[in-house]
């Protein structure tokens, strides 16, 4: 995501929001605060903005490698977090659960296929006496 040192707070919170859903969806994220003619000179305002990017997305990832000036670029690489590995969790949890689910619907088909063995052979030995009986 490509920020400038004079970015406005609209532009701001719009850009660091596409930020805090890539980091969700569990992507990398390589920040870049672009500096053009004078701006070069006040690395302390890209700097600032970086500081607030991280900030604002903390719940979701964190820093991976902090902020470098690489000539007229000044960047910074996120990555996925907490949050994300709670999903991951939260996910898993409920695959879990469905498995058990579907194992116990399992067990209670067979249950019924059983009973209704039982009674499919209780049937045929009443027809069987019945049959002796006439004969």
């Amino acid at each position: 995501m490509k920020y400038r040192p004079k970015i406005g707070s609209g532009d701001f919170e719009t850009k660091t929001r596409r930020v805090e859903k890539f980091l969700t969806e569990g992507s990398k994220v390589k920040v870049t605060i672009m500096f053009r003619g004078r701006e070069i000179q006040y690395p302390q305002l890209g700097r600032k903005i970086l500081d607030d990017v991280a900030e604002s997305i903390s719940h979701v990832g964190r820093v991976e490698v902090y902020p470098e000036q690489e000539g007229r670029n000044m960047t910074m690489l996120l990555t996925p977090g907490k949050a994300t590995r709670r999903q991951r969790e939260a996910i898993e949890a409920l695959q879990a659960e469905a498995l058990e689910m579907e194992e116990a619907s399992a067990e209670a088909e067979a249950e019924a296929s059983s009973v209704t063995d039982e009674e499919q052979t209780s049937d045929e030995t009443l027809e069987l006496e019945q049959d002796l009986e006439t004969e």
